[in-house]
């Protein structure tokens, strides 16, 4: 099989197996913030001391006032405003989407605004560097003045520059927890769907065991009564297959070459029911190839019973042609057979179906399966890229 794993598709995997409910408790989510304010306190706490030559004092006023100005804009932002328009109607989630930005614009100023009045009644001030008197400055403004429009429009680069980050990292973790969250259901649902199809299969051997002991059965008793050479053969076939349908096939793939074992040993005891003039074709191309490959079982057997259950009953056309080849790591299966469509015009209902959902559990993207119905005749084309 191709290998198609990339570096993004091993991040998503990484991703994916992550158990958020696990790891997100109250505690982590609250320390994680916390650390999340700290480096960015210490940043700003930094870039004013070396960009703006400030002194220690001074810096921290200011870093204090930034980081509580951020902190209110961004839990305002995504745990009061955001889940209150998602909460409404499509038209009003717009309308307050679009309203969302200058609303946060304003709330950072006008928080800005109110922390230097508290420095300033305070007796606070930066008295060094390049921001000396910028709490006086902001003070003596009117509120109206310190919101206008104008001031607005001019800090906006400044505020979404702070602000980005954070909500750059809130959003980035939100879509990490969709998908998390998105690929456990998914998992879950497959999870049943293979439980569903294993039940199905069990139902199928359930089936395919008294079939082949009533029909096997029949035939070794009219062998027996004639003393025929063929009895210990189809003795030793009837256990084969009890075998690997009871024992063998209860996993999701088996080897390959036991499940052609099974393929041929199944028709040898169908050809057995038939006169020997029986037109019952079985040809395997690549046995050789085989080693190491694996195949999900009982998967072909919907098909192949179906051919005897429909096939051979045209008296002018009767025959059963299979044709198997293992090539690049690839099982190819042809099947064909007649049919009297005065008597059916049904192919295998739902045990096609069933075969139909185990491939695409089993080989998603890896299978190409193709039903023709023409005149008489019914073909079965499969192809199936192997597991290593």
């Amino acid at each position: 099989m191709p290998n198609t794993t990339s570096n993004s598709g091993y991040f998503l995997d990484k991703v994916a197996s992550v158990n958020f409910d696990q790891f997100f408790t109250k505690r982590n989510r609250v320390l994680m913030h916390i650390f999340m304010w700290l480096g960015f306190s210490v940043l700003l706490f930094l870039s004013y001391v070396i960009g703006y030559h400030l002194v220690y004092f001074d810096a921290v006023l200011l870093t204090i006032r930034m980081a509580a100005v951020n902190i209110i804009v961004f839990y305002m932002l995504f745990y009061l405003l955001l889940p209150k328009i998602f909460s409404g109607n499509k038209t009003r989630i717009v309308i307050l989407l679009l309203m969302l930005f200058p609303i946060s614009i304003f709330v950072w100023m006008a928080s800005t605004y109110f922390f230097s009045l508290f420095y300033y009644a305070l007796g606070l001030e930066i008295t060094f560097g390049e921001l000396k008197g910028v709490i006086k400055m902001s003070a003596d403004q009117t509120f109206l003045e310190a919101v206008s429009l104008k001031r607005m429009l001019s800090q906006t680069i400044i505020i979404i520059s702070l602000l980005s980050p954070f909500c750059f990292a809130k959003i980035l973790v939100e879509i990490t927890r969709l998908y998390n969250n998105k690929f456990q259901i998914q998992k879950e649902k497959t999870a049943l769907e293979i439980q569903n199809i294993q039940i199905e299969k069990d139902f199928l051997k359930a089936q395919l065991n008294p079939h082949f002991l009533f029909n096997t059965l029949n035939n070794l008793y009219g062998l027996t009564v004639r003393k025929d050479d063929l009895a210990p053969e189809l003795i030793l076939n009837l256990s084969d297959i009890m075998s690997y349908t009871l024992y063998e096939s209860n996993t999701e793939i088996v080897r390959l070459e036991k499940e052609l074992d099974f393929i041929k040993n199944y028709i040898a005891l169908e050809k057995m029911r038939y006169a020997d003039d029986a037109k019952i074709e079985i040809t395997i191309e690549g046995e050789r190839q085989t080693a190491g490959l694996f195949i999900a079982p009982l998967l072909t057997f919907t098909f192949i019973e179906n051919a005897f259950k429909y096939g051979l009953k045209n008296a002018g056309n009767a025959f059963v042609k299979l044709d198997i080849k293992i090539e690049n790591n690839t099982f190819w299966f042809s099947l064909e057979n007649d049919f009297d469509p005065n008597r059916t015009n049904e192919f295998g209902g739902i045990g096609v179906e069933n075969a139909l959902k185990r491939l695409e559990l089993v080989y998603p993207n890896q299978y190409k399966l193709e039903i023709k119905n023409q005149d008489s005749t019914f073909k079965v084309d499969l192809k199936i890229v192997l597991r290593k």
